[in-house]
Formats: C-alpha cells, structure tokens, sequence
C-alpha cells in the first residue's frame, strides 16, 4: 500500500521533470526513466522484494526500562521492561546461583502428553515455570521435536537430521542441559544411541549446503535434564546466532514473535525471559533483538526457546504475560522450573 501511494506521486514528478527546461532536471528525470525502462521487469521484481524483505525494522539499540517488580524468596528478581519505540513489553526473571535454587527440565504425565506452564507449576509447586521445547500437535501421541529428558530419564532423542526444501541436513541444536552439580549447561548437541553428545560450535550448515557432523569433536554430555529448542543467542559472553547453522530458515523462527529465552552468566546466575507478541502494544521480537535483550542482563550463554503462543511465564503460580494477547496458556510437552527452597 505504501508502494502504490508513494510511487504514484513519484511518477507524476518524473514526468513532468521529463518536459523541464532545465537541463539538469531533464535529464536526470529522462535518465532514471530510460534507465528502469531497460531493466527485464523479473529484475525489477527481484530487487524490490529482496529491498522489502529486508529486516530494516530490526532495532540494534533497543531502549528497554527495565524495573524490579518482585523479590522472591533467595533473592530471585523479576525484571519488568518496555520499549515504546518498537513497541515491545518483556519479563525477565534471575535466578542466583544458590544451593537452595534449582532448575529442572519438567514433561507432561497428562494423557494427551500435553499441559499448560500453570499446570506444570501447580502439580510441582515450583516457584517459576516457563514453557521449553518445541513440539508437533500433528501425531498421536504428541511428538517432542528433539532431545527430552528429564530425572534421568530420555523421553525423546535428538533429531539427528532435518529436511528442508529436499535437502537434508545433519543437525546439531542448540539444547538445555541441567548437570548434576544443578548447573545449567547450553551447547549444540545431540544423540547417539542413548548417550547426549555435546559439541562446542555446530555444524556448517547454510541454505542448500549442509555440513559435516563430525563425531570426533563431540564430548559426553553427562546431564539429568536436557531440553533441545535452539537457536542459540549467546556463546561465549557474544551474541552469535547460529540459526542457519541449526537449519531454523526458511522457517518462522526467523520472524518477529513472541519469544521465550534462557541463559546464564560466567557466574552461574540464571536469566530467563518472555516477550509478548502480535499485540498492539507489543509487537514481539526478532531473534537478533532477543539477544540484545538477554545480553543486557549479562549472559554468556543463551538459547531460544520455543516461543509464538507457547511463550509463557508462571511466577508464584500466576501467569505473568499475556500468551496469545489474552490471559489464557497453550499447552505445552515441556517447560523449565526453577524450585526455591526454603
């Protein structure tokens, strides 16, 4: 629509400099107008779309004002913030590192394989619940879409490859791993038989050219809980989305939506945050600002969750955000928690 209000006037202007008697206006209108004459119109096609798809609304500085808006028990902080300039509205909460704070991976006893983050946090009081992997509504049972374990316990292996426009690819994604220590540990990984393997960069993957796994760079991942979503935002302190690499184009990942992400600093402190999305008052992020955001709590490590309408936080049993732009919560296969002692 703005195209056609914009190129209407510019038009007009084009033509009438054309017929001008200045001889600069002249020629350089006649010029243009020669010049996109010659051009095949499937260039002009092609240009246009590659020019209109081009993220220009990625914000590289985002102004978030972020406020404490509870202190729970052991010195768990939750952050409110907002920018209304995107305009985008987000939580985050962190999570010392402390013998009483632990974080597990949680799976659905229900029939259907499926529950809410809030019913998660009521059938295991944790003090905060926010959904984790992603999963396939199409198959009976649900389907996890990649590494699920939990208590030790692997409900689900890794997708060792993806295909994506008839090609397939070798995958190593970006995972949640719970040590048993009950320090979080993210990396690129996968499986092979029953053993989590972990690599410390994933493959070369990039758009009709996959890569080499290579089991020789792998190391065992001795973890309880493990949780695969991806892509990974942060690696070494750096943002360093590895999205292509995770054969995540060409899908809605890549898009603005509502986001859920985790994290943890170089001092074990652990950072999750939700972004609400496809609201007036928040229109959701991109993959890039969603790292901005979680490096502005000092993470160095961070990985996407599964986000859209699955993108829920539960703090103290309460659904904090607003999920799919009203206070209701998609169920879900998965969700991490953080459970606080006493």
């Amino acid at each position: 629509m703005c195209g056609i209000f914009g190129s209407i006037p510019l038009g007009l202007i084009l033509a009438l400099g054309r017929y001008s008697k200045l001889p600069v206006i002249h020629y350089v209108c006649a010029g243009f107008i020669e010049f996109w004459r010659g051009v095949p119109l499937i260039v002009v096609i092609v240009t246009f779309v590659f020019i209109s798809c081009n993220r220009s609304d990625i914000h590289v500085a985002i102004d978030m004002k972020w406020k404490i808006i509870d202190d729970l028990p052991n010195s768990i902080l939750v952050y409110q913030g907002y920018d209304q300039d995107i305009p985008v509205r987000a939580w985050a909460v962190v999570v010392p590192k402390k013998k009483e704070n632990k974080v597990k991976v949680l799976v659905s006893n229900d029939l259907d394989g499926l529950d809410t983050p809030g019913d998660f946090a009521q059938a295991t009081n944790a003090l905060v619940v926010i959904n984790a992997g992603y999963f396939s509504r199409g198959q009976d049972p649900v389907h996890h879409v990649g590494l699920l374990k939990s208590d030790n316990i692997l409900h689900e292996p890794a997708s060792s490859t993806v295909i994506r426009d008839n090609i397939r690819y070798n995958v190593t994604r970006g995972a949640l791993g719970v040590l048993h220590n009950g320090d979080i540990d993210i990396g690129w990984a996968s499986t092979k038989g029953d053993s989590i393997l972990i690599w410390n960069k994933p493959i070369n993957n990039r758009p009709g050219k996959p890569g080499i796994l290579d089991y020789g760079n792998a190391k065992l991942w001795d973890v309880i809980d493990a949780v695969h979503a991806g892509p990974i935002l942060i690696s070494d302190g750096k943002i360093n989305i590895t999205s292509e690499e995770e054969v995540f184009f060409n899908t809605p990942v890549d898009g603005v939506q509502p986001r859920s992400a985790i994290g943890y600093r170089s001092n074990g402190d652990i950072v999750i945050m939700v972004v609400d999305g496809r609201q007036v008052d928040s229109r959701g992020v991109y993959l890039q600002e969603l790292a901005i955001l979680m490096s502005q709590f000092n993470c160095h490590e961070a990985l996407n969750l599964d986000g859209g309408g699955s993108s829920t936080l539960i703090i103290d049993k309460k659904l904090v955000n607003r999920p799919i732009g009203i206070n209701a919560q998609r169920e879900v296969m998965s969700s991490i928690a953080i459970f606080s002692e006493n």
